[in-house]
Formats: C-alpha cells, structure tokens, sequence
C-alpha cells in the first residue's frame, strides 16, 4: 500500500505484551509466558503477530508450548482457532493493492463476484468465525454491495463473509481477531472461493 500520501500519527507500539497462563505439576495457576511479540509486515501496509493458535476443537489446554511459535496465513488450522494483533496503516486513494500477495498470505482464492466492491484487490472470504474488535483508530469494512463504518470499541462478528479492511482514515487501525474455524455457510457451498 501506498502510505505517503497521507501524514499518519506517531507510530504504535511495534510490539504486543502478551501473557498466557497454564498450570505447574502441582495443579497450581500461573503464568506460563510473559513476553513482548513483535509485529512483523505481512503485506506492504499491514502488520501483524500471531498471539495464539490451536488445532482441535475442543482445544487442548495442557502442555507449555508457545503455540504461537508457527508460520500461519489469515485462517486457523482446520478445527482450529488462532488470536492476532493487526495494525492497517492508511491507504492512498490511488492505492491497487495486488490480490495475489493477498491469495498467497490467507492461503486461498481472493473473491470476484458482481457487487460494487466485490472486485477490491483485498476482498476476500475464509470459511471461519471471526471476533474483530478495534483497538485504536478507525477503518471500513467492505462487503459486496455495502460497507460499514468502525471506530475505536466497535466488534464485528464476521460469519464467512466476502470482505476487505480499508483504511481511509490518517492514522494506523489496530485490531485484535480471534477466528474460528468454520463449515462453509450451505448458500456459499460449491463456489469455491472459501479455504
């Protein structure tokens, strides 16, 4: 993305303090993790970190591994779940964005359908749940026909739906999302544009 067309404001905070409790051999509460995660650029103008990730449903909650410590796309693991931080920086008006990069990072096919947005070079669609919750600034979100609006303590509850996050606005979107993994909604079945 093109960010220099826009002044953006003091930069966030490049890392996430992040804390993850477990038990000792005794059976006792603690905290098994207490560190700082760096965000990393996943694509020019979005940074992100993997906070946590599972791979069964119901999750597995014994053991001390950093279950973070792997390399995944935008979707969890099938029967999984995952938790990350996402920073969106402003985008230039001009911006073309390459759907390509996009395909490659959700491990998937970017969404093309006749809506006014549906051909946005960041649309794109997973078959999971997600709990997106906006921690500072403010971004749109783009459906096929519509877009919404997000400020600061907004939550969207995103059920498999084609979309794009798009930043208009002059300073950095921070995000949290915890997706779920999800069964791909009977209405989508056979379109082939889900994970």
């Amino acid at each position: 993305m093109n960010t220099n067309d826009k002044p953006t404001a003091a930069k966030m905070a490049t890392t996430i303090r992040r804390i993850v409790t477990g038990h000792d051999t005794n059976g006792m509460s603690v905290a098994l993790m207490v560190g700082e995660l760096p965000l990393a650029e996943v694509q020019p103008g979005v940074d992100t970190t993997l906070l946590w990730a599972t791979d069964e449903t119901p999750a597995d909650m014994s053991g001390s591994n950093d279950r973070a410590q792997r390399d995944l796309g935008v979707a969890p693991p099938p029967n999984g779940s995952l938790l990350r931080i996402v920073d969106f920086h402003p985008v230039s008006k001009d911006f073309k964005g390459d759907s390509k990069v996009l395909a490659a990072e959700i491990g998937g096919e970017i969404v093309k359908g006749n809506g006014k947005n549906s051909n946005h070079p960041l649309m794109h669609r997973t078959n999971t749940i997600d709990y997106g919750i906006v921690l500072e600034g403010e971004i749109d979100i783009l459906f096929d026909d519509s877009e919404v609006h997000l400020k600061a303590g907004d939550i969207v509850v995103q059920q498999s739906t084609n979309h794009a996050w798009v930043n208009n606005s002059d300073k950095i979107c921070r995000m949290a999302f915890a997706m779920i993994d999800g069964v791909e909604p009977p209405v989508l079945k056979g379109r082939g544009d889900g994970h």
